[in-house]
């Protein structure tokens, strides 16, 4: 499609359905990785980044069943694989919230890297050095983090930036860590809370999601659970305000 003609002075009206939100949907079906049963999510929107999840989830030898405009089914790999490859994680930069959910349930972890060996570069080392304190020990070479997690432990952190990846990866890194780990200063976003909403159907003790403070028991294992993806919050908004313009 080259150009979109649009001829306005009437005003809208009408029922519109808003699609489910693809930053939560995207992380869900990441933390479907820490589950030892089937999960499902429901609302999920057929686009692009969603496919390329999909294929990460393949890649590690996991189970997704997907009727568009409907629900996913994820379940668990016989045999998991522990790396996603770089190209994917370069076409979809979120590809990095799976590190957490593999170092949590298998113990290793090697994750093509957004912007090659540039650590510091958009806030991935928020990432990292959270997990660090965690007790991950990561080596960072030619485009892949290598990460291995023999006993995940409580933690006490402090997210210098609000970033959503950075919460959303060391809550599903310390779901099944031993003790309890305080985050604090973490994104506040519904997309947060409804990972958080999720995880705790699959057994998990998250507390204070949404809040400038998250407190998360580990467990010592999580089962399956269904869960409805929130609608998307800016979708929702554009539809909105094309109304209220239009009168």
């Amino acid at each position: 499609m080259e150009k979109l003609v649009i001829e306005g002075g009437v005003p809208l009206e009408g029922k519109v359905k808003i699609s489910g939100a693809k930053n939560s949907v995207l992380k869900l079906m990441a933390a479907c990785i820490l589950a030892e049963e089937p999960c499902e999510i429901e609302n999920v929107p057929n686009i692009e980044d969603v496919r390329t999840m999909i294929e990460v989830l393949r890649k590690l030898n996991m189970g997704v069943e997907f009727v568009p405009g409907g629900t996913m089914r994820i379940t668990p790999a016989d045999k998991i694989i522990l790396e996603t490859p770089y190209h994917l994680v370069r076409k979809m930069r979120a590809s990095i919230i799976v590190m957490g959910p593999l170092l949590a349930r298998f113990k290793k972890a090697r994750i093509g890297m957004p912007g090659g060996d540039n650590i510091g570069s958009r806030q991935i080392d928020l990432h990292l050095s959270g997990l660090r304190r965690l007790g991950a020990e990561l080596k960072v070479s030619h485009g892949y983090i290598e990460a291995t997690a023999p006993a995940l432990r409580e933690a006490h952190l402090y997210l210098d930036f609000a970033s959503v990846g950075a919460t959303e990866n060391i809550i599903m890194a310390a779901v099944l860590a031993r003790g309890k780990t305080v985050l604090e200063n973490p994104a506040k976003e519904p997309e947060v809370v409804d990972l958080a909403g999720f995880l705790n159907k699959m057994g998990a003790g998250i507390r204070g999601a949404g809040t400038s403070t998250i407190e998360i028991d580990g467990v010592e294992r999580l089962g399956g659970a269904i869960n409805r993806v929130i609608p998307d919050r800016i979708e929702a908004g554009t539809y909105l305000l094309a109304g209220a313009v239009t009168g």
